[in-house]
């Protein structure tokens, strides 16, 4: 039907219906005929709205042990918000190992430059190195635009050339735990100030047939002997130390360093440490004091959810926390700590992936949700402003007044030194503490990586 046309039958239309609402009144009827009904106007349809399109995206996490079951419900709450929020968001959740993670998948996906849209991060060198590649989304904006731009504790190790590339989940301090009634047991009465009353403490443990330092660094968790060697070689060489490995102002092969990689092979050697370090994975060395087998278990705060769990924990009443003790060196009264491991975002997103990163970054970083890890997961807050519980643990306070009283804190090394170092050193403390290679010469084969890691190699 041609236009004009149909503008004259809609104009018909209305007056025809006009002409019938006339005469005798509303509603009037003449004599005999039945009541006639007012025809209806002629309204356009109402436009439907246009209908969101369905998109998913993956948020890759670390929380598979059982000891994260927590953390995890916190993550899929929040997704299931993000899904609201976000009309045609789906999310996938991928949850890997975070060794594997780190050293195998995330990698592989940065080398291929296809990263999922949400992945944890570690700070430091990590970061850096998969900024200055261009896969991670600068979050400057998203912060101001969210109010969130000052309201992080620490954002250093997620920052590189004054641009935000990742948000830490929570912090950490590491340090020894340790089992009260074991040590009072065998004579203990106070944590060791001092390294040569930590040794003591050792020796009153060993022999009581008690084992004194859980320990599971066997297959791929090389990293947690790292823990404690980078707590040590820091004690007596001090922060700089570490700080000058890449840029080449501090060597592998420094006095300091050696020694500290010799008093952990001293620890292994004299039976401190668990003898079968090797045949045990990080997760069965840290159940190993939680179980109360172990006198102490040096780890990061991170490990206080599964120790004061009351359904499998036998320490939960009955455990304390020291850092590592004076040993005379640089390094004394300086914790290892920060706030390194958290989310990063690809850099190649779309509009609509965009968006759903927006409404994750508002939805998980709330004082809420931190006051929740800080209350059930006794997670050390990442952002200003939260609460201590009034009820908090003993065990939580003892970690509070330790932060406290240190004189600063450190990073782990591998947040300053480049990936391939890191596994290298990995690797050879498997091998130090294997009796395979010797403080020495373990420290001349990292000199040697570090080298050729600078040098771009």
């Amino acid at each position: 039907m041609k236009k004009g046309a149909m503008k004259f039958t809609a104009v018909a239309v209305l007056l025809s219906t006009a002409l019938a609402g006339c005469g005798g009144g509303s509603g009037a009827t003449n004599a005999g005929e039945a009541p006639k009904t007012e025809s209806p106007k002629n309204e356009a349809p109402k436009a439907e709205a246009p209908k969101a399109e369905n998109f998913a995206i993956t948020l890759r996490h670390i929380n598979v042990r059982d000891t994260a079951k927590n953390t995890l419900a916190l993550l899929e709450k929040v997704v299931a918000k993000t899904k609201t929020d976000v009309p045609g968001l789906d999310v996938k959740l991928d949850g890997v190992e975070d060794t594997v993670n780190r050293d195998v998948k995330l990698k592989a996906e940065m080398a291929a430059g296809k990263p999922p849209q949400i992945f944890n991060l570690f700070g430091g060198a990590d970061t850096a190195n998969y900024a200055k590649a261009g896969h991670l989304l600068p979050l400057n904006d998203i912060l101001k635009e969210l109010g969130l731009e000052d309201k992080f504790m620490d954002l250093r190790e997620f920052t590189v050339d004054g641009k935000i590339y990742g948000l830490p989940e929570s912090g950490y301090v590491e340090g020894f735990f340790y089992n009260t009634k074991l040590f009072a047991d065998a004579g203990i009465t106070a944590a060791p100030k001092t390294w040569e009353e930590f040794l003591k403490a050792c020796e009153a443990l060993k022999a009581k047939g008690i084992v004194p330092i859980a320990l599971g660094g066997g297959a791929g968790d090389g990293w947690a002997i790292n823990m404690l060697g980078n707590a040590l070689f820091v004690a007596y060489a001090g922060p700089e130390s570490q700080e000058g490995f890449s840029k080449g102002s501090a060597k592998w092969t420094d006095t300091g360093v050696v020694e500290g990689f010799k008093k952990l092979k001293e620890l292994k050697d004299k039976g401190y440490i668990d003898a079968n370090v090797l045949g045990l994975k990080y997760s069965e060395g840290q159940a190993k004091f939680y179980t109360g087998q172990a006198g102490m278990l040096f780890d990061g705060t991170w490990a206080a959810n599964a120790i004061l769990d009351k359904e499998k924990s036998k320490v939960h009443e009955n455990v304390g926390f020291f850092t590592v003790p004076a040993v005379g060196g640089k390094g004394d009264g300086f914790v290892n700590g920060g706030w390194s491991n958290g989310y990063g975002f690809s850099a190649h997103l779309n509009d609509n992936e965009k968006k759903a990163v927006k409404a994750f970054i508002k939805n998980f970083y709330t004082l809420d949700n931190q006051a929740e890890a800080l209350g059930r997961d006794r997670r050390i807050p990442s952002m200003k402003g939260v609460p201590t519980p009034a009820d908090s643990h003993a065990l939580m306070k003892s970690i509070g007044e330790a932060q406290a009283k240190a004189k600063g804190a450190f990073p782990a090394f591998d947040a300053l030194v480049q990936p391939k170092v890191k596994v290298t050193l990995e690797q050879s403390a498997q091998e130090l503490l294997g009796g395979q290679i010797t403080p020495e010469k373990l420290a001349e084969k990292m000199q040697k990586v570090q080298e050729e890691a600078n040098a771009g190699k």
